[in-house]
């Protein structure tokens, strides 16, 4: 019986192979489809934040004025767009549209006694437009409060008495100023409404608001704070099913921030209701707006294209600069580095995409898309059942079938999310590592037969061998993209997780095999056996610590959390202008050179084949720009092959200097030994 299971794990491998080849296939058309997806959304838009322009203006001899003027200057450098925040009574009277006076205040303004028991609200409208514009907001803002509104008047000014304290009343959220939102519109700009969820959710409110919005031509809606509008009442009211009704109505998308410390809460069910119509966002600190313009117009143009981002919010920073005597900002910064200093706007155009207001995505799809996903699935399970072969062979069934199962109960109990992530996961593990144990397997044949292999012939092997390898590697990420196909991962509601065991498990994984398995059958208790057995000298202490530092350092700076130095930037910068596309260091630098020379060298000196555990970071690596689902899938497919026709040529290179060491050695070895 045991000899009859082994015989049935042995004839396995070839059905296992055809149902990964199968999955493969079956991915091709969710891949042209997310290509189609990703096609559909051309129109870049660039948003500033209105309130740090009047925070600028603030400082200005000539506040109103100062704005307009830097209204029109955003405006001809391509900034189409302004991101208006619900609007307070400090904000109000910084604009300059409103006075706000406490009892006290009022009291001595009119040379009357202070009040003993009263700490009321006064405000005074600068003029009578303002009165009629603003009036309203206040008194169905605070009424909606129940906090009485009543009218008052000072030296022939309107004005309001709020019947709260001042500090109190300047916490209540307002609606985005009506007057800012008339003024900007008149200028041609898109309103951007930064919405928040402080007060209590009404729905009778919200609804006018957005129509508001809409008679502005309000097309989307980013939120200000840690939580959508309707979050804090939603299980109450069931408030983001309502707000998500007022904005499928509206025809109105939602901002995603990207690279918040965390997503903010409510945004994915908000997403979700209102059928996906969500824009990505960057957004440039101030603090980065201050950068040179050159950096910042290289932010700009990569979001837009490596990234899928749509919109890109600029924040303006003013500062006291005393080694000048007066106060700075960045606008000037910002301005140029859309246009001459930086060339953001300009490089954004040659990449094919449109300045304008930002548009959701529309998703492709076809008919048979759910069988070819199953198709995947089976496919991915097979892949990770081949690399359990090439290790535990008497278990490969055990897995296979262990896979299906699971997968089936995955899908029962609705954690399909869970299924896809891990399956996606372990398939993308074992398809580069499978590669990379065929690489080995090849080089221990090609040592075998080294006596009949000139040097031409080894380059040659070792060229190809590269070749196919990555290709096979490269073949990964179509269970990637078959299996994490939906509109949420290219959205980043919601992310690929454990991409960190990516970055290592292949790694390992060829370390073992090439240490345990390479030339031997079995199982390799042996060579465990003789490990363990082995003393614990100095130099093993020595490896062990530099494999150590090195593994650290390379899990540091892998993803997108890694270090990068300035020497290193302005390399990153000058690919990028070379080749539109930057290929990874790690990969045409380090790990492929090091692939090619060590087939190589390893073909002439077996033990030269332990290089091979550091050249897999190269096919893991191609595998793993997939993982960042953000990107666009042409856009990782190019960086991927770049990477391979560099690193081919510099692996040519470290031949030739190779021959040379090995040639020097040769001769001036025998010389030090008279010596």
């Amino acid at each position: 019986m045991v000899q009859k299971w082994q015989r049935w794990n042995n004839a396995s491998a070839k059905w296992l192979w055809i149902l990964v080849i199968l999955g493969m296939v079956a991915s091709l058309p969710i891949a042209y489809n997310r290509i189609q997806t990703e096609a559909t959304s051309k129109n870049v838009e660039f948003v500033f934040n209105y309130r740090n322009l009047i925070t600028i203006a603030s400082y200005q001899p000539h506040p109103q004025d100062y704005i307009q003027q830097q209204l029109q200057r955003l405006k001809d450098a391509g900034v189409g767009s302004a991101a208006v925040y619900q609007s307070s009574l400090s904000e109000l009277q910084t604009s300059q549209r409103i006075h706000v006076y406490s009892s006290a205040d009022v009291a001595n303004l009119q040379d009357q006694a202070i009040p003993l028991n009263e700490n009321f609200t006064y405000v005074q409208f600068t003029n009578e437009e303002n009165a009629q514009m603003l009036k309203p907001v206040l008194e169905r803002v605070f009424g909606s409060l129940s906090i009485p509104v009543s009218s008052w008047s000072y030296q022939g000014l309107p004005g309001v008495v709020i019947q709260t304290s001042p500090d109190d009343a300047g916490l209540k959220p307002l609606d985005p100023d009506p007057i800012t939102m008339k003024t900007l519109h008149d200028m041609g700009f898109q309103i951007v409404p930064r919405l928040n969820d402080a007060l209590p959710y009404n729905q009778a409110m919200l609804s006018g608001l957005l129509d508001q919005f809409t008679a502005y031509g309000v097309k989307t809606i980013l939120f200000d704070g840690s939580t959508v509008t309707g979050f804090n009442d939603d299980i109450e009211k069931k408030s983001i099913t309502g707000f998500a009704q007022l904005l499928k109505k509206h025809h109105i998308a939602i901002a995603a921030i990207e690279n918040l410390k965390a997503p903010q809460e409510g945004f994915s069910k908000l997403a979700y209701l209102n059928d996906y119509n969500v824009v990505r966002l960057y957004s440039l600190s101030e603090g980065d707006s201050q950068l040179d313009p050159i950096t910042v117009a290289d932010r700009f143009v990569l979001a837009s294209k490596d990234r899928n981002i749509r919109m890109m919010y600029l924040n303006l920073a003013v500062s006291r600069d005393t080694t000048k005597a007066k106060m700075t900002n960045s606008i000037d910064n910002v301005i140029n580095s859309l246009q001459a200093g930086g060339n953001a706007i300009q490089d954004i155009q040659q990449n094919g995409f449109t300045i304008g207001p930002a548009v959701a995505r529309e998703v492709s799809s076809f008919a048979m898309e759910r069988y070819a996903k199953l198709l995947v699935l089976i496919g991915a399970i097979a892949a990770i059942s081949l690399l359990v072969y090439y290790f535990v062979r008497r278990l490969t069934l055990i897995a296979f079938v262990l896979g299906l199962i699971g997968s089936a109960g995955l899908i029962l109990i609705h954690k399909a999310l869970l299924l896809e992530q891990g399956v996606a996961l372990l398939a993308a593990i074992s398809i580069p590592t499978i590669a990379m144990i065929y690489a080995v397997r090849k080089v221990d044949r090609l040592y075998e037969s080294r006596h009949n292999l000139s040097t031409g012939k080894r380059v040659i092997q070792a060229v190809v061998l590269f070749i196919i390898t990555s290709f096979w590697s490269l073949t990964g990420a179509l269970f990637i993209i078959g299996l994490l196909d939906d509109i949420t991962y290219q959205l980043v509601i919601n992310q690929f997780r454990g991409v960190s065991l990516l970055h290592f498990a292949p790694i390992a994984l060829t370390a073992i095999y090439i240490a345990f398995y390479h030339g031997k059958e079995g199982f390799g208790f042996a060579g465990v056996r003789k490990l363990l057995k082995s003393p614990v000298t100095l130099t093993w202490i020595i490896v062990l610590g530099i494999v150590f530092i090195v593994g650290r350092y390379y899990l540091e700076r892998t993803g997108n959390a890694g270090a990068v130095s300035p020497l290193e930037m302005q390399f990153r910068n000058a690919l990028e202008g070379l080749f539109n596309v930057r290929p990874r260091n790690k990969e045409f630098l380090m790990a492929h050179p090091l692939f090619i020379a060590g087939v190589f060298i390893a073909a002439k000196y077996r033990h030269a084949i332990y290089i091979l555990i550091i050249a897999s970071i190269g096919q893991l690596s191609m595998v793993d720009t997939f993982a960042h689902i953000h990107s666009p899938v042409l856009i990782s497919l190019s960086r991927g092959l770049l990477g391979m026709g560099l690193g081919l040529i510099l692996g040519l290179v470290a031949i030739v200097i190779w021959q040379i060491i090995e040639r020097c050695w040769k001769k001036w070895l025998p010389s030090l030994f008279k010596s």
